[in-house]
């Protein structure tokens, strides 16, 4: 099995436990969410991968970060506590797992560990590519973030921001977030999400 396809059952299982859980039908899980009944369907099933923006989407539903809910769906596949690395807290760059979106190539990596206070992730954003979160994506949390290299735009709400390589920006009152790249060249860039905290990205 393909790391691409057994990474889609895993999700679509996490998916699928958590709406169980909460006892929410297809149906309120769209509602709350605003993707569709067929799309979680497939989402659920592991026969489709969802987009970035679909991800935003559901981990906004169910008020956990897009991070919490890819690497407690991804949990299975790490490996067990006990080797030399484990004991000196050391996680390796190359044997990190990464998300892709399938549709623009944006790419999240987690830096911090799930069980680490605060999500640490590094995103790299193609050039010409753009993705959108809905508000409810940034509720109950603060965001900062920092441009490593490239150049990010970002529409927060209505207001249009552009950040450098070096520059930050920490997030108001939950809004719809547009992250473009309008250069040539890939942007780099890290997101530091503190959870529980209503108000700042």
């Amino acid at each position: 099995m393909s790391q691409i396809v057994d990474d889609d059952r895993l999700l679509g299982e996490r998916l699928q436990h958590l709406r169980t859980e909460r006892r929410w039908s297809l149906t309120e899980l769209a509602e709350e969410s605003g993707v569709s009944r067929a799309m979680i369907n497939r989402v659920e099933r592991g026969v489709s991968s969802p987009t970035a923006t679909i991800l935003g989407r559901l981990s906004g539903a169910f008020g956990m970060t897009i991070s919490q809910l890819l690497d407690e769906g991804a949990a299975g596949q790490r490996p067990e506590s006990g080797s030399p690395d484990d004991a000196t807290g050391v996680q390796r760059g190359a044997t990190a797992d990464h998300w892709t979106d399938p549709d623009t190539g944006y790419r999240r990596r987690p830096v911090s560990s799930a069980d680490f206070p605060v999500d640490v992730t590094e995103v790299v954003l193609p050039a010409g590519a753009h993705v959108t979160y809905p508000a409810s994506a940034y509720a109950f949390l603060r965001h900062c973030i920092w441009v490593v290299d490239g150049e990010l735009g970002l529409v927060v709400g209505d207001e249009p921001v552009r950040l450098a390589a070096g520059d930050r920006i920490e997030l108001g009152d939950p809004a719809e977030v547009t992250y473009r790249n309008d250069s040539a060249d890939p942007c780099r860039y890290v997101v530091v999400v503190a959870r529980g905290v209503r108000g700042r990205e």
